[in-house]
C-alpha cells in the first residue's frame, strides 16, 4: 500500500542499497518498505511537524526522531514552502498585535506581527520584522483590500495612520483573543518562550515554524 495515498502498488526494481522498491498505481511516487536512514522514510515531515507544534527545538527533535539537525532544518523549510495561508474573508472582524522575540542573538530583538479572525481564533497572516510602519503595513494593507468589517489593535502610534477611522477600532477588551493567542504561542513554541536560552537563528526559520504551527 502506498504511504502516500493508500493506493495499489507494484515492484519497481531495487533501490541502491539492495531494497525491493514499489510504485504507486495512483500517484506514480516510489517507496522502499525498509529505509537505511530514517529521514527517507515518508512518515518523518508529519513527525517534524507535530513535534514543532508541541514545542520541542530543533536538535531535540533531531534526537527524538534520531536523525540529522541539518535534515530537520531542510524538511522544515520544505514543508513550510508548501504551505498556502487562509483567504481573508470579506466582511469579518479581525484582531491585530504584535508579538517580541529574539533572531540571531538576544541583543537583536523582531517582531512577530500577526492578525486573527475574531470569531474563529483562525491566524490569517503573518510577517516577521521589525515594529516599523512597513511591517505593519504588509499585514493591514490585505486587509483592508478585503474589505473588513473592523480592525481591533492596541494603542499603538502606527496603527492610526495605517488603518482607515471607519474600520480601525481601539476597545479595552477588543484584542483579547489575540492576547490570549500570544500565551499559547509562548506556551507550545519554545523559542517563543519568555526568559528561556531558545531563540530562532534565522527569520527564515522563525517563519517557516510559525508556518507549519498556524497552518499545517
Amino acid at each position: 500500500m502506498c504511504p502516500y495515498c493508500s493506493a495499489d502498488c507494484i515492484r519497481y526494481g531495487k533501490s541502491n542499497t539492495g531494497n525491493t522498491r514499489f510504485r504507486c498505481k495512483s500517484c506514480k511516487r516510489t517507496h522502499v518498505s525498509s529505509y537505511v536512514y530514517r529521514a527517507c522514510h515518508p512518515s518523518i515531515p508529519k513527525n517534524i511537524a507535530s513535534h514543532i507544534k508541541e514545542g520541542c527545538g530543533i536538535r531535540s527533535i533531531a534526537r527524538l526522531l534520531d536523525i540529522s539537525v541539518s535534515t530537520v532544518l531542510r524538511v522544515i523549510l520544505r514543508t513550510a514552502n508548501r504551505i498556502k495561508k487562509p483567504p481573508v474573508a470579506i466582511g469579518k472582524e479581525y484582531e491585530l498585535d504584535e508579538l517580541r522575540t529574539y533572531i540571531i542573538t538576544k541583543c537583536t530583538p523582531c517582531w512577530i506581527v500577526y492578525a486573527i479572525r475574531k470569531d474563529t481564533r483562525e491566524v490569517v497572516d503573518f510577517t516577521v520584522g521589525n515594529r516599523t510602519s512597513n511591517t505593519l503595513r504588509s499585514i493591514t494593507e490585505p486587509l483592508i483590500l478585503s474589505s473588513v468589517a473592523k480592525i481591533y489593535t492596541d494603542k499603538l502610534p502606527h496603527y492610526k495612520s495605517l488603518i482607515p477611522k471607519g474600520i480601525h477600532k481601539i476597545t479595552p477588551y477588543g484584542t483579547n483573543h489575540i492576547e490570549r493567542k500570544n500565551l499559547t504561542l509562548r506556551t507550545h513554541l519554545k523559542r517563543l518562550s519568555r526568559r528561556t536560552i531558545c531563540f530562532s537563528r534565522s527569520a527564515a526559520m522563525l517563519t517557516a515554524c510559525l508556518k507549519i504551527y498556524f497552518w499545517g
